[in-house]
């Protein structure tokens, strides 16, 4: 790639994730990528999971409680073709990173804005997954909302889930997607 315009029109997601996953060593590079995210007022409004390992079982048994504690209030059963699905989610790749907003009350800086910088975070962190050889994919859901879920986690109150990065090294070929018309998306205002 020339430019970071040309690497940028060329990102992609990668669901399909095999190991390695980047070292911590790459993560750290990888996380001052998402530390550069526009931060007015520099609150930082974000912090970041690193699930790696037997954690990831961990995790989905967490998924697999969070349905059923949902299904309770419906009718109590949960079929067993969706608990295991709920039990591999997190197997779906080496390393899950959760990205969580963590905004703070400030008179200039709305909350919905400090979302948005931790949602840019997460975007950059797949930018710079991809520069160096890696790959990811970002997925929200059901367990992203559940309060179950997020207390596990270790979530406050006030924080929420912006999404769950699955990261690794990518299997196959990445689709490059084609370039999208600029009329249908992009209008110019003339007041």
């Amino acid at each position: 790639m020339n430019t970071i315009v040309e690497f940028l029109c060329q990102r992609t997601s990668s669901p399909r994730l095999t190991e390695p996953a980047p070292s911590a060593d790459l993560m750290a590079q990888v996380f001052q990528c998402a530390f550069r995210a526009p931060d007015h007022k520099m609150l930082h409004p974000w912090r970041y999971l690193v699930i790696e390992g037997e954690a990831r079982d961990r995790l989905g048994e967490v998924f697999v409680e969070a349905a059923r504690r949902q299904e309770a209030e419906a009718d109590g059963t949960l079929p067993d073709a969706k608990t295991d699905k709920l039990r591999a989610m997190p197997l779906r790749a080496p390393m899950l990173i959760v990205a969580i907003a963590s905004p703070e009350d400030h008179p200039k800086v709305p909350h919905q804005e400090q979302i948005l910088s931790c949602g840019v975070g997460a975007g950059y962190m797949l930018v710079a997954l991809q520069a160096l050889g890696f790959g990811g994919v970002w997925r929200t859901g059901d367990m992203a909302q559940d309060a179950y879920v997020k207390e596990r986690l270790g979530l406050t109150q006030a924080e929420s889930i912006v999404g769950f990065l699955y990261v690794g090294t990518p299997l196959g070929e990445p689709r490059i997607p084609d370039p999208l018309s600029l009329s249908e998306y992009v209008a110019y205002w003339q007041g």
